[in-house]
């Protein structure tokens, strides 16, 4: 008999808490049968929110004295912190009593402290944050959103392979299309970095389309767009804020007056289909890939649905052994490319929340 995936809940992070987790991890318990969840967190803030004839045995509490705060530095989460809810629910993993963990916490500490203890798979430099996002065709994935402030070639290349080996595996695409993100598709276009970046991607075993536009990826031009999280940073929240205003924009338009509203009225099939398929909640959940395990990083505002689907994100990434994947092809695509790279790339770091691990 197969044994349940396993997933470790930070149940304190994020905006609100036990209040939408345990709601979120009641419901996947009693949808799945397949999947255990341990809280981790204060006993009796979760305890408050499950009413007795809602415990399960597939649902235990971990408890944690501590919580790591939104705007707490990175290295003082590292360093003081070690019975926090985030903290515990990493090691539960490391320790190999879950298989997954995720939270809506601090991002900067989430991945100092995963990367401190869980540690990378060989061959990667830096692990990169990654989410799907939706396209007229589907959905695409994009990396790195936010993790490496600057990445140099080498670093991108990675981004990509491991990227690719995710869609793969999730998505169940035996060779995604990969982009990089780019201010046009012509090979002149960019700065050096993204330029030589493109050198290596056509030299490795990727499958390679060249560069992708900023609107290309909600085009759905690639099945993963490579940037570094500077820029993948800042297009996402541009992306989210434009979402919001068209959302804000039509509400408002639609309730103007009488014929708009009976207009709103009739429309109003076609714009909650529309609002399903764009619905931020669908795409809750992003990976922090190049880690030995596998972290989910939860959207800090998440509600009961976006937890939900956090968790399943999780959930498959366990049965599809995404980091076993990741490492097979990261050996694999940088043999090919090994001597396209100036060692040096390899070991640059430029990012602060990279180096709290280091200096713990």
């Amino acid at each position: 008999m197969t044994a349940n995936i396993t997933i470790a809940v930070d149940a304190m992070g994020g905006d609100h808490g036990p209040q939408v987790v345990v709601p979120a991890a009641l419901g996947i318990v009693a949808e799945r049968d397949d999947v255990d969840l341990i809280l981790c967190g204060d006993r009796s803030a979760i305890e408050s929110k499950l009413e007795a004839s809602s415990r399960s045995r597939r649902l235990r509490i971990q408890h944690a004295p501590e919580v790591v705060e939104m705007d707490e530095p990175p290295a003082r989460a590292l360093r003081s912190k070690r019975e926090s809810s985030m903290r515990l629910a990493i090691d539960l993993v490391h320790e190999g009593q879950a298989d997954a963990c995720i939270s809506a916490g601090n991002t900067g500490a989430l991945m100092a402290i995963a990367r401190f203890v869980l540690k990378t798979l060989p061959g990667v430099s830096r692990p990169a944050i990654i989410s799907a996002l939706p396209t007229i065709r589907g959905q695409t994935h994009v990396l790195d959103l936010g993790a490496n402030i600057e990445s140099p070639p080498r670093h991108l290349l990675e981004f990509a392979v491991m990227g690719s080996a995710l869609t793969s595996a999730v998505d169940e695409i035996d060779r995604p299309r990969v982009g990089l993100l780019n201010i046009g598709q012509e090979v002149i276009k960019g700065n050096e970095q993204v330029r030589e970046a493109a050198q290596l991607l056509e030299k490795s075993d990727l499958n390679y389309i060249g560069f992708v536009e900023g609107d290309g990826i909600y085009q759905g031009a690639a099945d993963v767009v490579v940037c570094d999280g500077f820029v993948g940073n800042i297009a996402l929240k541009s992306s989210e804020g434009v979402a919001r205003m068209i959302s804000d924009i039509a509400r408002r338009e639609f309730r103007r007056n009488p014929v708009t509203r009976l207009a709103g009225l009739l429309a109003s099939p076609v714009l909650r289909s529309v609002g399903r398929r764009m619905d931020p909640r669908r795409y809750n959940g992003a990976s922090f890939v190049g880690l030995r395990k596998i972290v989910i990083k939860s959207h800090g505002s998440a509600d009961v649905v976006a937890w939900r689907r956090a968790i399943l994100e999780a959930v498959a990434e366990t049965g599809k052994n995404v980091p076993g994947r990741i490492g097979e092809d990261i050996a694999a695509s940088l043999d090919a490319v090994e001597n396209l790279c100036e060692p040096s790339l390899g070991d640059t770091d430029t990012s602060a929340d990279m180096a709290i691990g280091e200096e713990a």
